[in-house]
């Protein structure tokens, strides 16, 4: 293999799995080309891993010992999803000069009580290094919050490297459990600036009330809550939610739209399910609506990313919404839905190695850019 060869792993709110990536770096200076992808792998968490990171989100008994013993776990699949890629291509890891590893996130409080606040990303980087013979870079968002800002959302840096347009203003979004989107201006516009922020409630709530109510991990294409009708007065009780009305920079997770948070709205008698579950994916596809709007530019094109892109009655309602701005997915752009993110890390953890900064003050609200990531050789 020609040039550096780096692995991304991401495993975030959806709570599905785990993405990898290898990615070859050695053509990306050219910015109308992507990263080159070589390989990709996904490994899904058992039941048992996913109710027990589940329960991680809020405060439990012997919780420190459970989280410990969970990052364990997690670094074992981790290592086991990498190994399997590397098998897949046949390759060792002596290949690979590092894995960027976002790990997953129990807790997210940028700015609690201190003013500086925390963020927590479970799976061991030690252990993953020992398990795997490769370089780890994890813990990406620590060094922006210390930097007073708020650690997410971190791909848009990453966008910007990979997506801008010289002559079109785009938006990136990324539809995991949470949603996020990146306006990306023109780069022949030197006065434009990245906006990065995340907009709600992704897949999240709409997967929780498909376990819950068909014991299904998710709504194939959206077919069940097709179904179903917008219930107008819970919509609007779910948009009536703060956040969104904050302004930029800002970013959330489990720790605001959780199982508890959508169950104080389901309080109006004789709600049907299927109606639920519609209602749902207006509000994430009116809260990325109304993000875009909120960026106060001419979009030309936006794209889409992420397991929400699958979804064809969510993609069909942002089109609708969107009217004459073309909608389409980053497939057409060089590189898959569903590996945007573990891409990213690969890229991210790339950058710390080389001594780069792959922050961006002006989406996170921090002091400055900032080198990101800590680093665990082999």
């Amino acid at each position: 293999m020609v040039g550096k060869l780096f692995i991304g792993l991401m495993s975030g709110t959806s709570l599905d799995g785990v993405d990898v990536a290898l990615v070859e770096f050695n053509a990306f200076n050219n910015p109308h080309r992507p990263p080159h992808v070589i390989q990709t792998h996904f490994l899904p968490y058992s039941p048992a891993l996913r109710t027990q990171i589940l329960a991680l989100q809020h405060p439990t008994d012997n919780e420190l010992e459970m989280t410990a013993l969970a990052g364990n776990q997690l670094a074992r699949l981790y290592a086991d999803a990498v190994n399997a890629l590397l098998t897949k291509q046949g390759l060792s890891s002596s290949n690979v000069s590092a894995i960027g590893c976002h790990g997953q996130t129990i807790r997210h409080q940028p700015g609690f009580k201190d003013g500086t606040g925390f963020t927590l990303q479970i799976g061991n980087a030690a252990l993953l290094s020992e398990l795997t013979g490769i370089t780890v870079v994890s813990d990406f968002r620590s060094r922006d919050i210390a930097a007073g800002g708020q650690g997410a959302p971190l791909v848009p840096a990453f966008h910007q490297a990979v997506f801008s347009h010289p002559q079109k203003n785009r938006i990136l979004v990324n539809i995991g459990g949470i949603a996020n989107l990146t306006y990306l201006p023109k780069t022949d516009d030197v006065l434009g600036a990245v906006v990065g922020f995340d907009s709600g409630p992704g897949n999240m709530l709409i997967d929780y009330w498909t376990k819950l109510q068909l014991n299904q991990d998710y709504d194939t294409n959206g077919q069940w809550a097709a179904t179903g009708l917008v219930l107008d007065h819970l919509l609007a009780d779910m948009l009536a939610e703060p956040y969104f009305a904050l302004p930029p920079p800002k970013s959330t997770g489990r720790d605001l739209f959780h199982a508890g948070w959508l169950k104080q709205h389901l309080l109006y008698p004789h709600l049907r399910p299927q109606d639920v579950a519609r209602t749902l994916v207006e509000l994430t596809a009116e809260t990325i609506f109304q993000a875009i709007r909120k960026t106060s530019a001419t979009i030309d094109e936006v794209y889409l990313c992420g397991g929400g892109a699958h979804n064809a009655l969510l993609v069909t309602r942002l089109k609708d919404k969107l009217a004459n701005t073309p909608l389409t997915t980053t497939e057409a752009l060089g590189i898959g839905v569903d590996w945007v993110e573990a891409i990213a890390f690969a890229w991210l953890a790339k950058q710390t190695l080389e001594g780069k900064t792959s922050s961006l003050p002006e989406v996170t609200g921090a002091k400055g850019a900032r080198i990101l990531g800590a680093i665990y050789p082999h």
